[in-house]
């Protein structure tokens, strides 16, 4: 006693043309639908009327037509007592020995299904009577998740806490019906004309489901962002749809067993928008300075800033300043400052110091010295050739 599958063509149109009443799924039904009675559908697939068959009621005979991306349950008194996933057509059958309960193929959810099957199996003997339900197999999309306040995590590449107010939308899938059903699904739910649907505001389960996301953002975020593997940024997360459902399903999966337990599963996330509180907005600005001062960019942003200084000095004091700030560049530990040498080429080596000259008379700073960091500073374009002629003259007292 079970289902017979009678046909592979799961199209209603085709099987119309051949059954003069069967069962499929309701038409009209939203996206976010998980759950829901087969309904008898008349001869040219709804375009007649079947009036001798119930919502969600099957008897010897009756035949069903399971579409792509659904699932077919049969259940007795509460208990499932058959299931197929794979598309087509089928018959419920009394006497047929070659009848099956479990028509599943050999992806994730045939093999969680079979395992299920065997937990949960009807253990008496079916009726001729049966209640035929379908679960959607498909992503449900449009579950939404916020928060209304910041929530916090320390992450590790910005080594401290941070926060952030964050609102988006998630994809569920069912991967265990039987699962799914047994576990989680109301009672209330399993009886003809009533859908369970996630978007539904007064669905007190999928509620639960929200809070639960909304529980397990803050471990996700730190999960995520502590990855070495997604390079510890936190600004890559709404451009990662999927590594971040990846870890939003780990932390919801490790704080509530909603795979485990329930038979379900988040697949992708869509993140609307992310506002972090002004210490984090902080320190993001701190993270992009350093990274912007870091390597040979780093140096090319000193140098600027360093010229910058001098062309100030020489406008406020002329060739003085300018010697000055430069002889305060190398006590502080600047005067290496190197233009930046592209990767294709090798760096030219420095010209050899010339021989000190005698220090000039009167005492004060020897004129070799002060010419020597004069004519570097010309060569590394930090000042012009008249600022060096001036220099020099000053040196060499003309």
């Amino acid at each position: 006693m079970g289902l017979f599958r009678a046909a592979l063509d799961a199209a209603g149109g085709v099987l119309a043309d051949q059954w003069k009443d069967f069962y499929t799924v309701p038409e009209g039904l939203s996206p976010t639908a998980a759950l829901f009675a087969a309904v008898p559908r008349g001869q040219n697939a709804g375009r007649g009327s079947n009036t001798s068959g119930s919502d969600g009621i099957i008897t010897n005979g009756s035949r069903i037509v399971v579409p792509e991306g659904y699932g077919l349950l049969l259940m007795q008194e509460g208990a499932i007592t058959g299931f197929a996933s794979m598309p087509g057509g089928y018959e419920w059958r009394t006497d047929a020995q070659e009848s099956q309960s479990i028509f599943a193929g050999d992806d994730l959810i045939g093999s969680l299904v079979r395992t299920s099957w065997e937990r949960f199996k009807f253990g008496g003997r079916p009726a001729a009577q049966q209640q035929a339900f379908f679960v959607s197999l498909k992503e449900l999309p449009n579950n939404r998740f916020g928060t209304q306040s910041e929530i916090y995590w320390d992450d590790a590449y910005m080594g401290a806490q941070v926060g952030a107010v964050t609102r988006g939308t998630y994809t569920l899938q069912i991967v265990d019906p039987i699962l799914f059903v047994k576990s989680f699904v109301p009672a209330s739910y399993l009886r003809p004309g009533v859908v369970f649907d996630f978007a539904d505001i007064d669905n007190d389960a999928a509620a639960q489901l929200f809070n639960e996301v909304v529980a397990s953002l803050a471990p996700a975020f730190s999960m995520y962002t502590n990855d070495p593997a997604k390079g510890n940024r936190i600004t890559r997360i709404q451009q990662d749809s999927l590594g971040f459902a990846q870890s939003l399903s780990a932390a919801v999966e490790q704080g509530y067993r909603w795979s485990s337990d329930r038979g379900i599963t988040i697949v992708k996330t869509a993140i609307v928008a992310i506002e972090y509180d002004a210490q984090t907005r902080e320190l993001l600005r701190n993270v992009q300075r350093a990274d912007a001062l870091s390597g040979q960019r780093g140096n090319s942003n000193l140098q600027a800033s360093v010229a910058q200084g001098f062309e100030s000095a020489g406008e406020q004091s002329g060739t003085t300043g300018i010697l000055g700030m430069g002889m305060a560049a190398g006590a502080t530990g600047l005067g290496g400052l190197q233009q930046p040498v592209p990767a294709q080429e090798a760096p030219q080596q420095a010209a050899p110091a010339p021989a000190a000259a005698p220090a000039a008379q009167g005492g004060g700073e020897d004129p070799m010295a002060v010419l020597t960091r004069a004519k570097a500073m010309l060569d590394a374009g930090l000042i012009t050739p008249e600022d060096y002629e001036a220099a020099k003259a000053k040196a060499l007292g003309l």
